[in-house]
């Protein structure tokens, strides 16, 4: 009679019988290591598991060797399709690359009634149409846009305030959509404005076209206010005015609002929390000050460090889990986009996440003069007197010389993070992005040194905090998927 082998004979991994897919590993705290593989897996594991696993001696009745190799960090003799998963996981991940350009970014004035210290951009006064976008200008922008293989065009009209040169917008969008007939893309308009200037004019157009708006809350009227001067001391109130009626007309959908960090906003960031609970939003990003234009030049970038800027971030974190928990669905922005990477196989499209950069490739600016830069950032280092990034003028160059130039290619190349040092052997790699144009802005150079970023600093802190929560609260975990599965 035949009988069943003893139980060593199905531990596979008894000797060392499994192969190590990639994976890297980085502490998460004294005692725990967060391992991830490729395509941003992860599992926290004890130090000793760790050795256990990179010296093949993980035995199969171990509680973590089952989430290994469901999740890809391993296979062994009874898993031949691990490494298909795991290709087909990148191919999804990596998608959006075949698409190019998403975002085109018109900046049709550089006037502005506003004195906002943080801006980044070096406005000019509303008087001096100098700087304003011609219809020349906008229609050779437009053509390059079209020559995008993206199949979704988002056309978005910044500034300065874009509302002050109105007229060259209806242009745009009414020519965009008269192109898109035949093309047939999924074409999507957004206005960042202040909203001090809305008319019912500018209205009625958004809604026949379907414009979106997209405006700045930095928290309270005293908070606002005071971050976002103009005449008449106003701007809350234009703002929360604009907000009203925006919705009234185009949708509660229709305008979404974006906050600023400055000095006078740490410790206000419940109150921050509150406004936009108060004003009807369901979700706030939390950003932080930028290195570039006028920002740096009124030294406004300076107001705080990073460390400060993260105690900031993790209590306003701490705050929207405790809203959530006792009923009050509320999203912080950020962590949704990182979570998206970490918990599932999709990519946010978001720029400042991408590897490679998203610089030229998820977005394009077209400057009012006609200047074409990589991203949004690199348009206002060369307000301050830096054209590192300008691909050329859309008078001068086609399609094929601009986005094939070395001004885009070279910094993609040099500061993609799977081939940069410190990034390629960090587990928090597959979350994180490569921006070449913050690390010229800090460090002289795309790549940057990775212990003096701030960039790294602050992201890293992220996803170790993100993670931690996730570990420490099953019911966090639970509230960071539906954040994810946005």
């Amino acid at each position: 009679m035949s009988k069943f082998q003893p139980l060593a004979a199905y531990d596979a991994a008894s000797d060392g019988q499994y192969q190590l897919l990639p994976l890297k590993f980085t502490a998460l705290d004294r005692n725990r290591y967060v391992v991830t593989n490729m395509v941003g897996e992860y599992a926290v594991l004890a130090r000793e598991t760790v050795h256990a696993l990179a010296r093949h001696t993980l035995r199969p009745s171990d509680p973590h060797y089952s989430e290994l190799k469901a999740k890809h960090f391993l296979r062994d003799a009874d898993s031949d399709v691990a490494v298909d998963l795991l290709a087909l996981k990148s191919c999804t991940r990596y998608q959006r690359l075949a698409d190019f350009t998403a975002l085109h970014i018109f900046v049709v004035s550089l006037r502005c009634e506003h004195s906002c210290p943080y801006c980044q951009v070096s406005r000019q006064s509303d008087d001096r149409l100098a700087f304003d976008m011609s219809k020349e200008t906008a229609t050779r922008a437009l053509e390059l846009a079209f020559r995008s293989p993206s199949p979704v065009l988002k056309i978005e009209f910044q500034g300065g305030e874009p509302l002050l040169n109105f007229p060259l917008i209806k242009f745009i969008v009414e020519k965009a959509l008269e192109k898109n007939h035949e093309i047939q893309r999924d074409l999507q308009f957004v206005i960042t404005t202040n909203l001090a200037l809305l008319t019912d004019e500018v209205l009625e157009f958004c809604k026949a076209h379907g414009v979106l708006l997209s405006t700045s809350l930095d928290g309270p009227a005293d908070l606002h206010n005071a971050n976002r001067p103009r005449p008449g001391r106003d701007s809350y109130e234009r703002a929360v005015a604009g907000i009203k009626r925006a919705r009234e007309v185009l949708g509660h959908d229709g305008v979404s609002a974006l906050m600023t960090t400055t000095r006078a906003s740490l410790g206000r960031v419940r109150n921050i929390v509150d406004e936009y609970i108060a004003q009807g939003f369901n979700n706030v990003f939390f950003r932080s000050l930028s290195p570039y234009g006028f920002a740096v030049k009124t030294k406004t970038y300076a107001a705080y460090d990073t460390s400060e800027w993260l105690n900031f971030y993790f209590e306003g974190l701490r705050y929207i889990i405790e809203l959530n928990k006792n009923g009050r669905p509320f999203v912080e922005s950020y962590a949704a986009m990182i979570l998206t990477k970490m918990l599932t196989p999709f990519d946010t499209g978001y720029v400042d996440l991408m590897s490679p950069a998203g610089v030229g490739i998820a977005a394009v600016v077209y400057n009012y003069d006609g200047d074409v830069y990589v991203s949004d950032e690199s348009r206002m280092l060369a307000e301050m007197g830096d054209k590192t990034f300008c691909m050329g003028n859309v008078h001068e160059r086609t399609y094929e010389e601009l986005f094939g130039s070395d001004t885009l290619l070279t910094p993609l190349e040099e500061s993609f993070a799977g081939s940069v040092p410190m990034c390629n052997d960090c587990a928090f790699e597959p979350y994180c992005g490569a921006d070449p144009v913050y690390h010229y802005a800090t460090q002289g150079d795309f790549v940057g040194r990775k212990p003096l970023s701030g960039f790294c600093e602050k992201n890293m802190a992220i996803f170790r905090g993100l993670i931690g929560m996730m570990e420490e609260d099953p019911e966090t975990k639970r509230l960071f998927r539906r954040w994810a599965a946005r």
